[in-house]
């Protein structure tokens, strides 16, 4: 009898410990409006549909659907208008290009290709052909093509790999999901480490080729959080019969694995995922998509609530105290890079578009979460 009382309390300090901390709904859905206001009011001008400005509007999108401000979808239709709905512009298919480029006729750079994400989406809140004339144009030529190397830096997989489910549900076109599994597995081949259950950025940081300042495997931990992001995006609109679902499933899995016991106790995850003296602090973009990431989990049952929710918690109390700023401004973003930087300063004045984006991400899968 005693071992069961014993059994039990256990059980109630276990659910005590992981929900008595969770936000109010109302006070994610003022997070996530302070945040997206103070973004929205200080950059009232559209630019270009690179990665960097679309990886906000998909966090732009998120925050419309759980405010209902008219003001946020109006921001993003203003950007894809001021694109003319598209990425790089060219066309001329035969140079047509998807090597790092951020000129027109990198048409198939994944980097060009993640507006047709946020297009997508709007063409869902209001159907248009217009808005997805061009994603498809770009994204059935791409598939045309005998190449299965497209996808060949982590980013690329948050860049495209939704792209290619959301025009599935759109079009119905199966040759969308055979290709997502093509690309990705030729990403996965060079980029996943079946050890530590993590992506190198790409070929260049593969250990023991390239090794963090004490020698050890070099993540990078927002190039990571594309990885994961992408996972939560593609299994929330991949079929549940699809033939390469359990595939997608189990590597988000082991990453979500790898990530709880990296975490730090602050709650961030340094820039070096392994390594955390090789660029040491905190860190917003990746620990925003990690944490948006694992939400997704847990709200889909994918995840352990139990296991998961208490690094979940400490991820978001480091996002809303110490990198959301008293304005709304989110700090502690870095640079634009493809890599942990020793030495770099990354401070409460490091913001970026693509970190507000993420945050925004994070902030309403929580609102998910304790609604």
């Amino acid at each position: 009898m005693s071992k069961v009382i014993t059994l039990l309390s256990a059980f109630i300090l276990l659910i005590g410990c992981t929900t008595s901390t969770l936000p109010e709904y109302e006070e994610v859905v003022n997070i996530t409006t302070k945040v997206n206001d103070y973004w929205q009011e200080t950059h009232p001008k559209h630019g270009r549909a690179f990665w960097d400005n679309a990886a906000y509007h998909t966090g732009n999108i998120e925050a419309y659907k759980l405010t209902g401000k008219k003001e946020y979808l109006d921001y993003s239709v203003a950007w894809a208008e001021h694109n003319l709905w598209q990425g790089a512009k060219s066309t001329d298919k035969a140079n047509w290009k998807y090597s790092y480029g951020e000129s027109d006729e990198y048409v198939l750079f994944g980097d060009y290709q993640i507006c047709f994400q946020v297009y997508a989406d709007l063409y869902n809140i209001e159907p248009d052909s217009i808005k997805i004339a061009r994603a498809i144009e770009v994204m059935e030529y791409e598939m045309s093509t005998p190449q299965n190397d497209y996808w060949w830096w982590a980013d690329g997989l948050y860049m495209v790999m939704p792209v290619m489910t959301k025009l599935y549900k759109i079009t119905g076109n199966e040759l969308y999901l055979e290709k997502l599994h093509e690309y990705w597995s030729y990403a996965n081949s060079i980029m996943w480490d079946e050890a530590e259950g993590l992506y190198y950025r790409d070929g260049k940081y593969i250990y023991p080729k390239h090794k963090s300042t004490n020698g050890k495997k070099d993540f990078w931990a927002r190039g990571n959080g594309w990885v994961l992001a992408a996972f939560a995006k593609v299994l929330s609109d991949l079929p549940t019969d699809n033939q390469y679902r359990n595939e997608y499933i189990a590597h988000y899995q082991q990453m979500a694995e790898s990530l709880v016991r990296s975490q730090q106790a602050e709650g961030y995850w340094t820039r070096s995922i392994l390594d955390p003296e090789h660029a040491p602090g905190p860190e917003t973009s990746g620990t925003a998509f990690f944490t948006y990431g694992l939400l997704w989990g847990v709200n889909n049952g994918y995840l352990e609530r139990s296991t998961y929710l208490p690094t979940i918690m400490k991820a978001w109390n480091y996002l809303t105290q110490t990198a959301m700023q008293s304005d709304g401004k989110i700090g502690y973003v870095q640079p634009i890079g493809e890599r942990a930087i020793p030495g770099q300063i990354v401070d409460s004045n490091s913001t970026a578009n693509f970190g507000v984006g993420a945050f925004l991400l994070a902030a309403t899968e929580m609102a998910k979460q304790v609604k």
